[in-house]
């Protein structure tokens, strides 16, 4: 029998406090179905292409059926995805003013596939206007699967935040985090004019969690860092005071602290590394006390419309659940 703290070091469970995933050897599933579809619809809606004979746009997303997941094993992650999209595309034949409409398909968008060999097939309703048709047959679809690539290396960076736990090494890559971070702020305080931001369609979100927890445990976990790593799973640069800045999720998450009032209210200007630069929304927490647990009202304003589903996804699943979760070992561990 090996002596305690030997041997192989995937079982060795004494290097965290919660025990949790060691070493990410044990396998865990995120579905992906959901946030796949709003950042598909971000993506691929919108695109654009011209010529000197005409213009068309992606007008629509008319369907999108299929899944998507990502699993955790060993430390590494491993990806399904399968998805048949139909998009509407809308043109206007520049010299006569006429005006068509079309469908795009991808029949089978999947790890199967390489994103250059993927299907996509173009289509005209009846009349004239092939011109048009020929024009997204090739600078849309080229379009297209590039957006189809970007969809890809999201899922792979963006979606899985915090599914790789943190091990001894995340002391290193948080120093790293934390003076790119400082870089960044210099950068920003030497550039003049302070850019302006842009403008673009946003969305007002509104939801609550019920914890079983005193409200001062609830702040802290969202104001102390060691606590934030926890619950996030990652490396996390933060000091909690107004006007500081702070990153998560191994820096795709980034802000600023707007207000603090202990133990009742956080406000802060709250962004996510692919949103539209210097874009970002007011994110406020409401600490509400109810029958010895603890409401916390969120309310979110300035979310980009493509990112409504994303940002449900983020705080419901990467902040309230895992904030649960983090609860319980604090319960159990006394």
């Amino acid at each position: 029998m090996a002596k305690w703290g030997q041997g192989d070091p995937r079982w060795i469970v004494e290097e965290r406090e919660d025990g949790t995933n060691v070493n990410n050897w044990h396998w865990t599933e995120r579905d992906a179905t959901s946030w796949s579809k709003g950042k598909l619809c971000e993506l691929l809606v919108g695109i654009a292409v011209e010529n000197e004979a005409g213009r068309c746009e992606i007008s629509e997303l008319k369907q999108v059926e299929g899944e998507a997941s990502c699993s955790s094993r060993k430390g590494k992650l491993i990806f399904f995805y399968e998805w048949n999209i139909k998009l509407g595309w809308k043109g206007i034949i520049k010299e006569s003013g006429a005006k068509h409409k079309g469908l795009i398909e991808i029949p089978n968008l999947s790890e199967e596939n390489e994103v250059d060999d993927t299907e996509v097939n173009v289509s005209k309703k009846k009349g004239d206007g092939n011109i048009l048709k020929d024009l997204m047959k090739t600078a849309g679809t080229a379009k297209v699967r590039k957006a189809l690539g970007d969809y890809l290396k999201a899922l792979k960076t963006e979606f899985t935040m915090g599914m790789i736990l943190p091990t001894k090494a995340m002391a290193t890559q948080e120093l790293t985090v934390k003076r790119k971070l400082s870089e960044t702020t210099l950068q920003i305080q030497a550039s003049s004019p302070v850019a302006l931001g842009v403008r673009i369609p946003t969305v007002a979100l509104h939801m609550t969690e019920l914890f079983d927890t005193a409200i001062e445990q609830l702040y802290r976990i969202f104001t102390v860092k060691d606590l934030v790593q926890k619950f996030s799973k990652s490396p996390a640069v933060l000091e909690a005071e107004k006007g500081r800045k702070f990153q998560m999720f191994d820096g795709n998450i980034t802000g600023e602290y707007v207000e603090l009032l202990t133990n009742k209210k956080i406000v802060m200007k709250w962004r996510c590394r692919n949103w539209p630069e210097e874009h970002y929304a007011i994110v406020a927490l409401n600490f509400v006390p109810t029958l010895g647990q603890t409401e916390l009202q969120l309310d979110c304003k300035g979310v980009p419309v493509c990112e409504e589903e994303n940002m449900k996804f983020c705080w419901q699943k990467q902040h309230f659940e895992e904030i649960q979760g983090l609860l319980q070992l604090i319960t159990l561990n006394g």
